[in-house]
């Protein structure tokens, strides 16, 4: 008889409960007795203690909201802990203080400027705030928008300058639509970028990566794809593979010296997610923004590095010259002449104003004094890492330039000079000798092993012409300490010597079951060593083993 090769765990549960009360008992209960078992008020989980949850429809009768709370409540306790999700760059955290002021304001939309004035107010702030610090050429005229966040930001960029060729085109008496409009950017995008290209109907020009170029956009390479069709070029100040800057004045000096031999300008968009709200703080005298006249716009994603909640992205234009008119709308139904050019339309506001909680609470020195100790603890994981033998990294911000020397070190903060700029992101493989040693132990068991301990840390390939290279990833962040970074190594060791010991899929499951232990090296302080006392029983090997 054949298996069946599907389980319907649904269909299972539906069939295993018990039959419902026959309804000729409800005359001898009372009418409380009857609202009791309607409701469940009296239990746990109210009706659906016992009862399941309706998941694809409405259901006839509410719940008391309690009970709705509780029952939504444990479901999402099976989530990933925040706290320990290393994968994504998103904030997970906030003073308490902000939590209250973003609750007082969840109600407020936005786009209503006439109805929240100061809301509005605060937005117009954090525009100049960004502006200046990415040394737009008129602050004080900033122009730019909040967005969702960096995907809605780079379709805006995106969009401004396919506008902006298409009216040179126009003009030039040129078509745009044989062969179309291309855009220019490294294999290792970010999603959104490419979305753009598609959605708006744009030629992904995708410009292969190699180790060689560091994982990243090469601007050589970049320069074999431009031709007068190309409305612009991305470049990524934190590739989210790795964590590095692309070279941003490279890039922008070859296109000058392309301009000047043809004629034809291709303008520069900085996706700056993560990078930023980093290289400002950490690294003042990188060459990356509007300093570089060919930088038209630049995105950030505030709930990024910018350290608020999830739902808030910024872009600034270099000036009013590079938002084309027709992406501006009026708006003349709000009580008031009010003006829109993001793709939403309602928005919550709260994040917004968490924003400017940041730009006020921590200021330059608030942000730059976390950027350096997010890559302080970056670079003490990554020599942890390579130290062990079994992994190499390959993010840079624990090298040093060339020409630095590490005596140069005065334990001050700007040591993060002599390092190679970048993301506080560690990206790191099994070593070349740790492969060759093990060619049957796969890295991504590590992901999964880490995730029994709490641990959200990804295992995935590298951007097309590297895909054959898998990495592990960790993202340092604000509430990423010294002590979690402690124990994050700890485990990575613990996992990794596990799996060497007998390198096959059904150790890994063995690894997996006896995951859940807890171990320290804090447990060898005040131990009793065997040695140390006569007939101590030998550890059984259930217990996980000190660091």
């Amino acid at each position: 008889m054949a298996l069946s090769k599907h389980v319907n765990p649904e269909h299972i549960l539906k069939e295993s409960r018990d039959k419902a009360i026959k309804p000729r008992t409800a005359h001898h209960l009372t009418n409380t007795d009857q609202d009791k078992l309607h409701t469940g008020s009296t239990r746990y989980g109210a009706r659906y203690g016992t009862e399941s949850v309706p998941k694809y429809r409405i259901p006839s009768d509410g719940i008391d909201q309690e009970t709705a709370y509780q029952i939504i409540h444990d479901e999402l306790s099976l989530d990933g802990q925040p706290l320990l999700n290393l994968a994504s760059f998103v904030q997970t955290w906030m003073p308490p203080i902000a939590d209250k002021l973003m609750l007082e304001n969840i109600s407020k939309n936005l786009i209503d400027q006439d109805e929240y004035p100061i809301t509005q107010d605060i937005h117009t702030r954090c525009i100049s705030i960004l502006s200046e610090l990415w040394h737009a050429p008129s602050h004080h005229h900033a122009v730019g928008t909040a967005t969702t966040g960096s995907s809605e930001a780079i379709q805006l960029g995106g969009l401004a300058m396919k506008r902006l060729w298409q009216e040179k085109r126009k003009a030039a008496g040129k078509s745009i639509h044989e062969p179309g409009p291309n855009i220019i950017m490294g294999a290792n995008a970010q999603v959104a970028l490419e979305k753009f290209a598609r959605y708006f109907e744009v030629e992904t020009r995708l410009v292969p990566i190699s180790v060689e170029s560091k994982y990243r956009l090469d601007p050589k390479k970049a320069m074999e794809y431009v031709d007068e069709n190309t409305i612009g070029i991305y470049v990524i100040l934190g590739s989210t593979y790795t964590g590095h800057y692309e070279p941003v004045k490279e890039m922008a000096d070859l296109l000058d010296e392309y301009e000047k031999k043809t004629g034809i300008s291709i303008p520069i968009h900085v996706d700056g997610a993560s990078g930023g709200f980093v290289a400002p703080f950490a690294n003042p005298k990188l060459e990356w923004d509007f300093k570089i006249p060919r930088v038209v716009s630049i995105n950030t994603s505030g709930h990024k590095f910018g350290l608020a909640y999830v739902g808030v992205g910024w872009i600034i234009w270099r000036s009013a010259k590079y938002l084309p008119k027709d992406l501006i709308f009026e708006l003349h139904y709000l009580g008031s002449v009010e003006y829109s050019f993001s793709l939403n339309f309602s928005r919550p506001a709260h994040p917004i104003i968490a924003q400017y909680f940041n730009f006020l609470h921590l200021g330059f020195r608030g942000y730059r004094e976390i950027a350096l100790i997010d890559l302080k603890n970056a670079r003490t994981l990554s020599r942890a890492l390579e130290k062990t033998g079994y992994y190499t990294v390959l993010s840079d911000v624990h090298r040093l330039k060339p020409g630095a020397s590490a005596a140069a070190h005065s334990g001050g903060e700007g040591d993060v000079e002599l390092y190679e700029p970048g993301l506080p992101v560690v990206a790191f493989r099994f070593s070349d000798g740790f492969q060759q040693k093990y060619p049957d132990i796969q890295q991504k068991w590590v992901q999964t092993l880490l995730r029994t301990k709490g641990w959200i840390v990804p295992n995935y390939d590298l951007a097309p012409d590297l895909g054959q290279i898998d990495i592990l990833r960790v993202v340092v962040k604000e509430n990423f300490t010294e002590a979690l970074l402690d124990r994050l190594v700890c485990d990575i060791v613990e996992i990794t010597e596990d799996l060497i010991k007998q390198d096959s899929p059904v150790h890994a499951l063995t690894t997996l079951g006896k995951s859940h232990a807890v171990s320290s090296h804090e447990k060898a302080h005040g131990r009793v060593e065997d040695h140390e006392v006569e007939g101590i029983q030998k550890p059984s090997g259930v217990y996980s083993k000190t660091c």
